[in-house]
Order: structure tokens, then C-alpha cells, then sequence
């Protein structure tokens, strides 16, 4: 995600700090954005020197009071709420005061986030769709102490990214994935239970909703351990059972099966 979010930033003609806590893994997302601009050269959507020109406005640190001057921060740090507060902590102390924190958080209350900082009023959400540089929505989530000016700035860039911004109020997983997650974990409980194998469940609805991907194959892109802490964000949020997570996803989990990212899923790649 945090490529996806430098790549289209960079595109768009930002200067981009691309920081994170070890070299090998900036040196992987600086790949992916090749990998993924050298594409759009091949299907001629994108020229090969307006391809360097993108990569030379991306600079890669392990530094993050590189960060010191930035004019808006977006993290994409881990999905864990201790994670982030401790990182937008950080990133209160060593930004300028009128600088925008968002947070690309699939589910975490933004309020929280924002009170963990000393400046509440400019702290948001902006939840990006995977894959980033294809996925045209951005869910831009409004804590309780958001405020107008930072949405109005939020909206503007989202739209000079070349998003889509849609709107919406703090509340656990706030739509995308109130909606998705239940989806995806009866899908789980579907195969768990023994209704349907892998490829049926899939298979139905992706013909019979006209859905682009199967629940559990979204999910093995998502990454199982992703929608396993979504759906404890929910059920710690709401307390309702209907958003208790199903035993089998909890058991991939424990066995390191997390989807794409790491070879095995509900598929195998």
C-alpha cells in the first residue's frame, strides 16, 4: 500500500519521502513502483522518460525525521492500533504543526488516532484501495475532531492523486469493510462448515453476483491476518457476534498462512 500511495503521488507530480524501517523493504516497494510504471510504458500509457521523471521525485529514507518537513504525511504502517498511535506520536513531535497526518488504517478509529496527537483537528483518514495505482476510491473518514479545512485539503489532493474521495464518519470499519468483512468471513464459515469447496463458493459469487473476485480469494490478497484484525475491530467495536471471526481464519493465521503475500491462503500461489 505504501508504494502504491508514493507511486500515484509521485505521479501526479509530488516530491515524495518514502520512509520506512529497514532498506530491504524500500528497496522491494521502489521495485514494485518500477515494476508497475514499467507497465504503463509497455502498454504505452506512459512515456519512458516521464516514467524517470516519476521515480526521480520518489526519495527513499529509513529516516523518519526526514519527514521533519513534509507538508502532508500519510502512513500505511501495520493495521494495529498501538502501532499507529505510537507512530503518528512520533510524527506529532518532528512534523510542522499545520502539517496533515492521515492515516491509511482499513478499520481503526480515527478519533483515537487523533488524541494520541496535538493536533486532532488535522489527523483523518484516508483508507486507499489495493491496488492503489488502479483503484480510483479513496474513503476519506472524518474523526470527531477533523476538521473542515482538513477535509476540504484531503478532498483536493485525493482528487489531484486522480481519486475519487468519498466521505464518511468515524465508526469501526467505517464502510468499506463493515460491508466487506462479514461477507468475507461467512464466505470462511461457508468452507469451514463444508457447504461448498473453495472454488464454488468463489465461483457463485463471482457468476451469480457479478462480483470481479471471490470473497476468499479477495481475501488471500487482502492478507488473512489484515481481515482477522478487521474483524476483531469490529467485534471489540460493535460487541455483536455477528462480527466474531471464523475459527478457520483464525487458524490460518496461526499457521503463517496469510494469502498471496506468503505463498498459501485459501489458494495456493
Amino acid at each position: 500500500m505504501g508504494n502504491g500511495i508514493a507511486q500515484v503521488a509521485a505521479r501526479a507530480g509530488y516530491n515524495v519521502i518514502m520512509r520506512d524501517v529497514k532498506e530491504e523493504f524500500l528497496q522491494r516497494g521502489m521495485s514494485a513502483i518500477d515494476k508497475s510504471l514499467q507497465r504503463d510504458v509497455d502498454k504505452e500509457r506512459l512515456g519512458a522518460e516521464e516514467k524517470s521523471a516519476i521515480t526521480a521525485r520518489i526519495k527513499s529514507t529509513t529516516n523518519l525525521d526526514a519527514l521533519s518537513e513534509a507538508s502532508f504525511v500519510i502512513e500505511a504502517v501495520t493495521e494495529d492500533l498501538e502501532v499507529k498511535t505510537a507512530l503518528l506520536k512520533s510524527l506529532d513531535q518532528i512534523t510542522r504543526p499545520e502539517t496533515i497526518l492521515a492515516s491509511n488504517t482499513s478499520s481503526i478509529s480515527i478519533t483515537r488516532l487523533g488524541a494520541a496527537t496535538q493536533r486532532p483537528d488535522r489527523v483523518v483518514g484516508m483508507h486507499f484501495m489495493n491496488p492503489v495505482p488502479v483503484m480510483k476510491l479513496v474513503e476519506v473518514i472524518r474523526g470527531i475532531a477533523t476538521s473542515n479545512e482538513t477535509y476540504d485539503k484531503v478532498r483536493q489532493l485525493t482528487e489531484k492523486l486522480g481519486k475519487t474521495a468519498l466521505e464518511c464518519n468515524d465508526s469501526p470499519g467505517f464502510v468499506s469493510n463493515r460491508v466487506l468483512m462479514p461477507m468475507i468471513n461467512e464466505a470462511i464459515f461457508t468452507l469451514h462448515e463444508g457447504v461448498a469447496t473453495r472454488e464454488s463458493i468463489d465461483g457463485i459469487m463471482k457468476l451469480g453476483m457479478n462480483h470481479p473476485m471471490g470473497p476468499l480469494a479477495l481475501a488471500d490478497f487482502i492478507g488473512l491476518d489484515v481481515c482477522l484484525a478487521i474483524l476483531h475491530v469490529l467485534y471489540d467495536g460493535f460487541g455483536d457476534s455477528k462480527y466474531r471471526a471464523c475459527p478457520l481464519l483464525q487458524r490460518y493465521v496461526d499457521a503463517g498462512w496469510l494469502g498471496k503475500k506468503t505463498g498459501r491462503g485459501f489458494y495456493e500461489y
